[in-house]
């Protein structure tokens, strides 16, 4: 297993740092994740999670879907661990050019981070389907049944469902960033949902560090490899604001 040491070098080292986030940056901040055994997954409801948040499923039974979206997906009360506060700190010190993040949470921005690639969207965006009128998270979250528009119109969380394509412009600047980046951390993820794990490979520069609670697929080809939490490690890391 690599030292702390070993990747504070790297950080002070590096020029261009791109972090690639999944769940696991979050779950410190108390939003399950969705395959760990107190994930989703392992939860019980009458239909699996993975069908509950496809776009069939919305479109067929979207009431059920919206009880399920109001209690396990809109985490308004969760507020950013130290690795959303760590990643904002390089950020302003001008090492980490972009997150790419996995998570719908919100919380790199919260934490003041700026330029955050969301490739499955955002609980807190929310359109109507008709007249796209923006509404707030926490409209959602007090509605009843089928959230609707004053125009009638159903409501859309932002947020790609199982069976919808990203955003072309979140994926091409999330890709321009990683291929443009020295140093590429990977945290939190296990690597395994497709398109958004292929980003990596995109990546071209000198060092790809990977923080995972559990082993992954891409342990092999990392330079360096930490299975502990993503916050307790970074927030280890100083941020020498004189780089």
């Amino acid at each position: 297993m690599n030292t702390l040491e070993e990747l504070q070098q790297v950080i002070d080292n590096s020029k261009r740092i791109v972090f690639f986030g999944g769940a696991g940056v979050s779950t410190e901040s108390g939003i399950p994740d969705f395959r760990s055994v107190d994930g989703l997954y392992n939860q019980k409801y009458d239909y699996p999670p993975e069908q509950i948040l496809s776009h069939t499923f919305f479109e067929r039974k979207t009431a059920e879907f919206y009880r399920f979206y109001r209690d396990k997906m809109l985490c308004l009360d969760k507020k950013p661990n130290k690795a959303h506060y760590k990643l904002a700190e390089l950020e302003k010190a001008g090492k980490l050019t972009a997150v790419v993040t996995q998570n719908i949470d919100g919380l790199h921005q919260a934490a003041g981070s700026k330029t955050v690639y969301e490739l499955h969207g955002s609980v807190l965006r929310n359109y109507c389907r008709n007249c796209r009128k923006f509404y707030t998270a926490q409209f959602i979250k007090d509605s009843d049944g089928i959230p609707t528009c004053e125009c009638g119109g159903v409501i859309k969380p932002d947020v790609v469902l199982y069976e919808e394509g990203l955003d072309d412009s979140v994926v091409n600047g999330a890709l321009n960033a990683i291929m443009q980046a020295d140093t590429l951390i990977i945290a939190g993820t296990s690597l395994t949902v497709y398109p958004a794990a292929g980003f990596i490979q995109y990546f071209r520069g000198n060092t790809v560090v990977l923080i995972n609670r559990d082993a992954t697929p891409f342990d092999s080809q990392a330079d360096l490899v930490y299975h502990e939490k993503v916050g307790e490690l970074l927030g280890r890391i100083i941020v020498n604001n004189e780089y």
